[in-house]
Parts: C-alpha cells; sequence; structure tokens
C-alpha cells in the first residue's frame, strides 16, 4: 500500500495535522522577527555634526538651539542638516537674514555627531548591511547542515536542535559586550534558526494528504506576513536594540516547552524505521478517530536507498532548476524587504506596509496554485516582482506614494513566490532526499539574500544599477522555473527512482501523443485521397 494510501485512511487533514500546525506556529513567529531585525536594530537614525562643544563668545552662546544648528550646518537640497558637514565659522548672517557673496567653507565633524533618539533609544547605527550579509551567510550555512541532519537523524530531532541554538545564541546576541561578539552570535543564530525554516514546513507537508498539501503550504507561510505586520509595532515599543534582540528571540522559549511533536512517518517508513512510523501512524488514527483502519494495518520493512543526488541526470537537473529559482527568489524578496528606508516613507510604516500587503498575496496564490498549477504561478511571481522593481527605476524620487506603492506589490509578488517555492520545492524531491534537497536549496537562497545587501551598495556607482540586477535575476529565475516539472494533484515522490521513473513516463507518454498524431495525419490524407 502507498502511503498516500495509508494517509488518507487515517485522515490526511484532521486533527492531529492541524495540531502539528498550530505547534510549529510560535517558533515560525521568529523566523521574520529576525530576519528582517536588521532593518530596526542596525538602522541610521537621522544625524548631523556635534556643535555642543562650539563656543564663540556671548554671541553665540545667546542662540536658541534652532539657530545655533542653522549657523553651523550646512543645510542639504531638501532643507534637512547636512550629516558630515560643518561650518568652519558660525555663519551669523543666515540667522539675520543677511547676505554673503562667497561661499562658506565646510569642513568634516569636528566633535562627532548627535543623533537624533526620539525614533531609536539606541542602534547599531551603520552596521546594517555588513551585519545582514553575516546574519544570512549563517543562515545559508545552517540551510546545508540542518538539511543533511533532518534526513540523517529525522525532522522532530532536528527541529529540536535548531530551538536551542536559535534560543541560546539568539540572547548571546542581546547580551554581546562589543561588535566582533555580536557578529558572531548573530552568525550563529541564522545557522540555528536555518533548521527551523525548512525542517518545520517539510515536517507538515509530509503529514498532510494531496488534497489539503495547497492550503497547508500557504497556511504555513501566513505566520510570516502577520509577524512581518507585527514587527513594526513590536519595534516602535521596543526601541533598543539589545531589548529588542532578546524579545524577538523570546517566543522560542515557549515553543521548546510546547514541543509535542511528531516525526514523519513518510521519512521513518523511508529509512527502515518501520515499527516507529506505525506508532506516529497509530496516534495520528487515534486523534483523527480512525483507529479501525490501524487495526487492520500491519507493519512492513520498506528500506529505500540514499543515492548521491549528482549521480542522477534528472536530480542533477532539478538541483541546477531549483537552485536559480531560490536565488532569485531570496535575492529579490531580500532587496525589497531590506531597503525600508529607501522610499522617504518613516521606517515603521514601510514595514507595516510590507507586511499587510504579503495577506492578499496568500489569498490569490491559493486561488493559482490550484487552478493553474505551481510551475506557472512560480513563473508569473517571479515575472511580476521583477516588472515591479525594472518599473520603479523610471519613478522620480520625490514622488513617494508612486514608489512605495509599486515597491509594496513587487513585496506581494516576492511574497507570492516565496510561499510557492517552499510547496513546489518539497514536491519535486523525493522523501530520501526531500530535507537534502530543501536544504541546498535555502543554501542557495541564502547566497542571494547574502548579496542582496551589498548589492545596494552598487547605487554609489549608478543610482538604477541595483535595482537593474534585481529585476534581471528575477527574470532569469522565473525562465528557470519554466523548465521545472509541474506537481499539481500529484503523489510526493519516495524515491530518486520516482522521479527517473515520471521523466520516463513523460517521454513514452509524448512519442505516444507525437505517433497519434502522425496516425491521424496519414488518416486525414488517406480520407482526402479517397
Amino acid at each position: 500500500m502507498k502511503f498516500e494510501n495509508v494517509l488518507a485512511e487515517v485522515n490526511g487533514f484532521g486533527r492531529f495535522q492541524i495540531r502539528t500546525i498550530l505547534l510549529l506556529v510560535i517558533p515560525r513567529m521568529t523566523l521574520p522577527f529576525h530576519f528582517l531585525l536588521n532593518n530596526f536594530i542596525a538602522a541610521v537614525p537621522s544625524h548631523h555634526c556635534d556643535i555642543s562643544p562650539l563656543d564663540d563668545g556671548d554671541l553665540f552662546r545667546n542662540l536658541s538651539e534652532l539657530e545655533k544648528l542653522v549657523v553651523s550646518i550646512p543645510a542639504q537640497q531638501d532643507g534637512s542638516s547636512h550629516s558630515c558637514k560643518m561650518f568652519a565659522e558660525p555663519q551669523y548672517h543666515l540667522v539675520w537674514n543677511g547676505t554673503n557673496s562667497t561661499d562658506p567653507l565646510k569642513i568634516p565633524c569636528t566633535n562627532g555627531w548627535w543623533y537624533d533618539n526620539t525614533t531609536f533609544k539606541s542602534t547599531l547605527k551603520s552596521m546594517n548591511r555588513a551585519t545582514a550579509t553575516i546574519f544570512f551567510m549563517g543562515v545559508m550555512l545552517g540551510a546545508a547542515i540542518f538539511g543533511y541532519l533532518s534526513d540523517r537523524f529525522g525532522r522532530k530531532r532536528t527541529l529540536l536542535v535548531s530551538y536551542i541554538a536559535t534560543t541560546l545564541f539568539g540572547f548571546a546576541s542581546a547580551f554581546s559586550y562589543n561588535f566582533p561578539m555580536f557578529v558572531a552570535m548573530r552568525f550563529l543564530t541564522g545557522v540555528g534558526i536555518s533548521g527551523i525554516s525548512i525542517v518545520s514546513i517539510v515536517l507538515c507537508v509530509e503529514w498532510v494528504d494531496i488534497k489539503h498539501r495547497t492550503y497547508v503550504g500557504v497556511l504555513m507561510s501566513l505566520d510570516w506576513s502577520f509577524s512581518t505586520v507585527v514587527l513594526p509595532a513590536l519595534a516602535y515599543f521596543v526601541n533598543d536594540w539589545r531589548s529588542l534582540t532578546a524579545t524577538v528571540t523570546a517566543p522560542l522559549l515557549a515553543a521548546m516547552i510546547t514541543c509535542w511533536l511528531p516525526e514523519s512517518a513518510r521519512w521513518l517508513i523511508s529509512t527502515g524505521k518501520v515499527d516507529r512510523a506505525h506508532f506516529y501512524l497509530h496516534q495520528c488514527a487515534t486523534v483523527n478517530h480512525r483507529e479501525d483502519f490501524m487495526a487492520d494495518l500491519k507493519p512492513e520493512v520498506a528500506i529505500f536507498l540514499f543515492f548521491n543526488i549528482l549521480l542522477h541526470y534528472q536530480m542533477r537537473r532539478l538541483a541546477l532548476l531549483t537552485g536559480i529559482v531560490w536565488f532569485g527568489v531570496a535575492c529579490t524578496y531580500y532587496g525589497i524587504s531590506l531597503n525600508v528606508t529607501g522610499f522617504g516613507v518613516n521606517i515603521y510604516l514601510t514595514q507595516f506596509i510590507y507586511g499587510v500587503t504579503e495577506v492578499p498575496a496568500k489569498a490569490f496564490i491559493v486561488f493559482f496554485l490550484n487552478k493553474i498549477g505551481r510551475r506557472l504561478t512560480q513563473v508569473g511571481t517571479l515575472l511580476l516582482t521583477g516588472l515591479c522593481i525594472f518599473c520603479n527605476i523610471f519613478i522620480p524620487q520625490d514622488q513617494v506614494a508612486a514608489r512605495t506603492t509599486v515597491g509594496a506589490l513587487g513585496k506581494m509578488f516576492a511574497e507570492a513566490a516565496f510561499t510557492t517555492v517552499f510547496l513546489y520545492t518539497t514536491e519535486l524531491y523525493p522523501t530520501v532526499m526531500r530535507q537534502n534537497g530543501l536544504g541546498y536549496s535555502s543554501f542557495m537562497a541564502r547566497i542571494g539574500v547574502s548579496v542582496s545587501p551589498l548589492m545596494m551598495i552598487l547605487e554609489e556607482t549608478w543610482i538604477h544599477l541595483p535595482n537593474t540586477i534585481f529585476s534581471a535575476v528575477a527574470f532569469i529565475a522565473g525562465l528557470s522555473a519554466s523548465f521545472l516539472p509541474e506537481t499539481r494533484n500529484i503523489r510526493l515522490p519516495e524515491t530518486i527512482e520516482d522521479v527517473e521513473q515520471k521523466r520516463r513516463n513523460q517521454r513514452v507518454m509524448a512519442a505516444a501523443e507525437k505517433q497519434q498524431s502522425r496516425v491521424l495525419v496519414l488518416d486525414l490524407i488517406v480520407f482526402k485521397v479517397v
């Protein structure tokens, strides 16, 4: 009996599956908290040269604070104070509305900077791109490590290890006493949290039947969207970087206490641990009130051999295409997400808008995944993401509303692409290599995430260069996705042979259809002759 048939008999979407999903909501909440944390803990508040040590006699001391700022700091074109320059001497004529035919001498800040702490009590200042890249390098490494551990030792054990690691290093980040220690702890936090990201989705999908796989895949991504909306509110009230880092890590304490997760019966069968698989299937049947079926089911030994992914043509092809798609999805998603200050809107409002736009993305993605399938949905969302990023190049910087709207649309399509690629990839790889496949794909994604903050630095060369690259990456990823097979309403492959056999069957069907078309043409020719 196929595992899908067994799962259908014990109810592939009952109370047991819902309980499992709910147990994973709390730890998955921490994913967007940590992935987008750098937007707040490393934000650069508005600042200017520190003029408090200046003393130019009674005339200067009698000025108000605003007047001291006017005579000491040059104004930029938008009227704001220059952040890195000051006048060599106070320019009193600027207060008295006088004129000066000569251009005043401007010099770099001599006494450091003054920062506006009304928005942020304390941050890491200008370390945003550096800390983000280092964190995602940790996520990249963690994807490879936890992908292997999950296929080697099981989903449940690996998930518990990732909970502990993320909690330990997350709190260590908050209490770091110097920047090198903070960077190291953030890197290790990224390693740990990668396990939560890739193992939780696989565990849920492997317990769900074909009919409900799409809904569960999208439902599992809703916690990301809602947490993205919650994060700016959380950061607004907890505006110290240490306290915020500890706060976003705290939910994992509850996750460890309430962890009654089942192991994947599908993985247990694929590794020959049939007795344990029977135990969890019996547990599933009991919770879903299907005990009668399990009484007649006897455990049978079914060991699937583990093959190297590179030894099979279809697996090599699958790895290449999914790697490109994941790189493109992640690079463009975080290229938008980590640029919350690039639209001229309050950082909290921008993050809130980004989070809200992800919710409708989940609604329409369910419809398209069921109606047109995974492949066309993946291609379409990537192309639309690239189109939105490309269109923003031509919108003037002063049109804040238009740029924010197009950016939010791009974020919505990017989130839809991310939701699709998680579900799509778990359906493409066989059970014996599903976690390894998802780990490898996530590894490629984190490469894309790691380089996206560095790509933004290229705006110093040409302001539109980052967006040009992001849009090109999205288009290439969309093209690559078009070569992947469709998986809608298809059983999950259990072994590598299933993947290879599917391709051979497709070739046989294509040859048969071609032969049928030739026969049809011959019949038409004969009919005309007659």
